[in-house]
């Protein structure tokens, strides 16, 4: 008991750091975006990049941020850390030469004189990736007649087949967000990141609030509330039947125990008896989505699969298995019901594309305190404006808006400088407002 609870006490010591530690989640960036993996760090996982599978074991323990690349080593291929020069951009450094064009280029196969068998016998021999690009390269009788944009571009594409590179990244509720709406933005309801955004800042996430959540996006939005609250007030998600909507999302957040103890759940069944003191049902059997067990999940495959499904590939567990955590989604506390029973909740935040945004409203609003800000998600805009209408005629709320969240991502480089030609132009709509009493004031008569 002393070694598990040394080994607990050590776990939530590393989840506050800047370093990787063994069992947590990390989101790996493969060739800056064109794979995007989410993996739990063992000493048994591995990684497959193109045709070798590379130990994820290297990884832990270094900071988020880090670079790694690609390697042969004696047993296999290795990651080993890489960290790059401060020369910059090769593009920002040198004058762009305005006498070069690619008119005179033809791709007939024949400009490259190094073969595949050369490459394999620099790869026998122990050369490196950034060698084997710089050899290819060399021998390219066109590369010295290309203009300098068009040399990057070919250099970054050698490096990708043959150096691949891998970024660490912390799982936040940023990088996450954009991980999905990038690969399998229909996992999250199209949601994208200024959209969560702004979901958190129109329902008033902060400090010691209490938040009521219908979260069918998988549980990004629950994390992300989760991750602002920092441990402190309730993320209780409330559901329709008797079983809450799966949060699997929730976990890649690397929350520590503290904090996964705020994310409850309760059914609107029972908060509703609870509203009008009736008591609640104990026979409804917990039920949990099922966790991730030490395995990777992939976003999509490459940037011209958007639309693949996430795959989940098991990796056996080291020979010592950490402690069991606390999993986010516990059944909400009796006392934490009780209080909310009596004064409601700070606000309300809804994520449900496949309800009617009126439908869930009207039961939902009412467990709310008075002058509790809400916000509601949708993918369209009409839905909003239906329930818009009818929470002004049902006088169930004021400052109502639907707002359409707007994020430009620009490329900047020298002379080429202008928005991305294949962003994303929506990103869904929220309706917003502050719940107030529909009671009438009572008038005496005289």
């Amino acid at each position: 008991m002393s070694i598990n609870k040394a080994v607990e006490e050590d776990s939530n010591q590393n989840q506050n750091s800047r370093l990787t530690w063994e069992g947590c989640n990390v989101l790996l960036d493969i060739n800056d975006g064109d794979r995007l993996v989410f993996a739990r760090l063992t000493a048994a996982s591995t990684l497959k990049i193109g045709n070798k599978k590379c130990c994820l074991q290297p990884l832990i323990g270094c900071p988020f941020g880090s670079l790694f690349l690609v390697e042969s080593g004696k047993e296999g291929p290795i990651l080993s850390r890489f960290v790059p020069n401060a020369e910059g951009n090769n593009l920002e450094k040198k004058d762009v030469d305005g006498s070069k064009d690619n008119r005179a280029i033809v791709d007939n196969n024949t400009a490259q004189s190094l073969t595949s068998e050369d490459i394999d016998e620099m790869r026998r021999q122990g050369a490196k990736g950034d060698e084997i690009v710089e050899a290819l390269i060399a021998n390219s009788a066109t590369f010295e007649k290309k203009t300098l944009f068009s040399q990057e571009k070919y250099r970054i594409k050698k490096q990708k087949k043959y150096a691949p590179r891998v970024l660490v990244r912390r799982p936040t509720a940023r990088s996450i967000c954009e991980a999905y709406f990038k690969k399998h933005s229909d996992k999250i309801g199209f949601m994208r990141v200024d959209a969560l955004s702004l979901l958190l800042c129109l329902g008033n996430v902060t400090a010691n609030v209490d938040v009521l959540v219908v979260d069918m996006v998988g549980g990004i939005l629950t994390g992300a509330i989760a991750e602002r609250l920092g441990g402190t007030g309730y993320v209780c998600n409330t559901y329709r039947g008797s079983s809450p909507y799966p949060v699997d999302i929730t976990r890649m957040f690397n929350l520590n125990d503290e904090i996964c103890k705020r994310i409850v759940h309760a059914s609107l069944t029972d908060l509703n008896s609870l509203k009008t003191g009736a008591s609640v049902s104990e026979s409804q059997e917990e039920v949990l989505p099922a966790t991730h067990s030490g395995g990777l999940e992939e976003v999509g495959v490459s940037s011209e699969h958007g639309c693949m499904d996430i795959t989940s590939e098991s990796v056996s567990s080291p020979i010592i298995k950490p402690c069991k955590s606390i999993k986010p989604g516990q059944k909400a506390p009796p006392e934490a019901i009780k209080l909310w029973k009596e004064n409601g909740f700070s606000s309300l935040i809804i994520a449900a594309p496949e309800l009617d945004p009126w439908g869930i409203i009207k039961e939902v609003l009412p467990l709310l305190a008075f002058s509790a800000p809400f916000a509601v998600y949708h993918q369209y805009a009409q839905p909003l404006a239906t329930c818009m209408h009818n929470l002004q005629i049902e006088k169930m709320a004021i400052g109502l808006q639907i707002s359409e969240p707007w994020l430009r991502e620009y490329q900047v480089l020298p002379s080429r400088t202008h928005p991305h030609m294949q962003m994303s132009a929506f990103g869904g709509y929220i309706l917003s407002g502050t719940k107030i009493s529909s009671s009438e004031p009572v008038t005496s008569s005289n």
